[in-house]
This record gives C-alpha cells, sequence and structure tokens, in this order.
C-alpha cells in the first residue's frame, strides 16, 4: 500500500492534474510536459518522480476528472433542487468530455490496456447520473422513465456535435431541450377530464 505522500508534496500532485487537465483540454495531449509543470509551479524532475510517461500523466487527469466530476453529483443537490443541479451536472460533463476530447489521441490506448479502466468509468458516471435523477424522479420533476443510460448517450451525442461545431454555448443550448424531455408532463386531474370529455362530445368534422 503506497503511503501517503506529505501536504505540500499533495498540493503538487493536485495541482499538476488540474494544470494538465486545462492544458490537454486546450492544446492537446501532446503539449509540453514541461509547460504544464511550469504553469502547475513545480519543476519537471517533479512531474517525472509523480508521472514517470506521459500516459501515466494522462491517465491520472482522465481518472481525476472523472472522479471530480461524479463526486460532484451529490454535492449538488444539497444545494439546487434535482433539475437545477442536474442542469449543472450535465454542463460539467461537457467540460469534461472536451478534457477527455484532448486526450484522443492517447487516451484509446490506455484505456485498451488498463484493465477495468474504462468499465469503471462507465459505471460510475452512470451511478452520478442515477444519483441526480432519484430525487427528480420520487418528486415527480422528472419522467418515470429517465435512466442514466439514456441520459449519458445524449450528453456523449451533444459533447460530440458542439465539438465538431467548435461551439461551446451549442452544448448549453441542446442541454436545455434534453431537459425539457426528462422533465414529468403534469395534467391536472380536471383538466385531464376536460380533456377527455371534450374526445367524447365533439362532433365528427365536416366532410
Amino acid at each position: 500500500m503506497p503511503r501517503p505522500l506529505r501536504a505540500d508534496a499533495q498540493a503538487n500532485y493536485e495541482r499538476l492534474l488540474e494544470v494538465a487537465a486545462r492544458t490537454f483540454a486546450r492544446e492537446g495531449a501532446d503539449t509540453s510536459l514541461k509547460a504544464v509543470a511550469a504553469e502547475a509551479g513545480v519543476g519537471i524532475g517533479t512531474l517525472y518522480r509523480r508521472f514517470p510517461t506521459r500516459e501515466d500523466l494522462i491517465e491520472a487527469t482522465y481518472r481525476n476528472e472523472t472522479t471530480r466530476l461524479c463526486e460532484s453529483a451529490s454535492r449538488l443537490l444539497e444545494d439546487h433542487s434535482p433539475t437545477d443541479a442536474l442542469r449543472a451536472w450535465m454542463e460539467a460533463f461537457v467540460d469534461y468530455m472536451l478534457t477527455k476530447q484532448g486526450m484522443a489521441d492517447a487516451l484509446p490506448a490506455i484505456l485498451a490496456t488498463r484493465e477495468g479502466l474504462r468499465l469503471h468509468s462507465r459505471e460510475v458516471l452512470h451511478d452520478a447520473v442515477a444519483v441526480l435523477l432519484t430525487p427528480g424522479i420520487a418528486a415527480g420533476d422528472f419522467r418515470a422513465d429517465a435512466s442514466a443510460p439514456d441520459v449519458l448517450m445524449a450528453l456523449g451525442g451533444i459533447t460530440l456535435i458542439s465539438g465538431h461545431e467548435h461551439q461551446r454555448d451549442l452544448a448549453s443550448r441542446l442541454i436545455t431541450l434534453l431537459l425539457d424531455g426528462l422533465v414529468a408532463r403534469r395534467t391536472s386531474p380536471s383538466g385531464a377530464r376536460r380533456s377527455r370529455q371534450g374526445q367524447r362530445t365533439s362532433p365528427p368534422a365536416a366532410p
């Protein structure tokens, strides 16, 4: 079992991952590791002690961003309604996917060789969406048939389209449409009764 890092070493580790996520999203997986280290305020030797290869840094960044995103789900529900919490999480998911796209050239090989990494990421993302959907379904805010896999599939499509068009604001507009589709449609009992009565008593249309 690895020994815990000293406080300063842990701070350096976390800062490197934070800077790497931003840099990979902005410049891609081939970005200069010296630049990453410099922006994080550490020497290149410190980076290589923690991440001996570029692939190690990419994997650690991917794991860290996935963990941060998934752990944010329950925190968002503490301060927001289920709908607002889900919207905020969806926006964060798009930013997460943009980071992932920045690592696109190297990440597939890493996912293929690091056993269980792809499956673990999919499972924790599904769990995070389920955490957000469950209270909304229970309160009648979301459709009862809303499912985490469907939401993630839709979000993946939103990210792909907005990334292809290079329009981050397009993702936000599509998220609004997705949320509209998840909202439960409420009809008052009297309104539903009037609607059914109208259907029974309406005369046939003239030929």
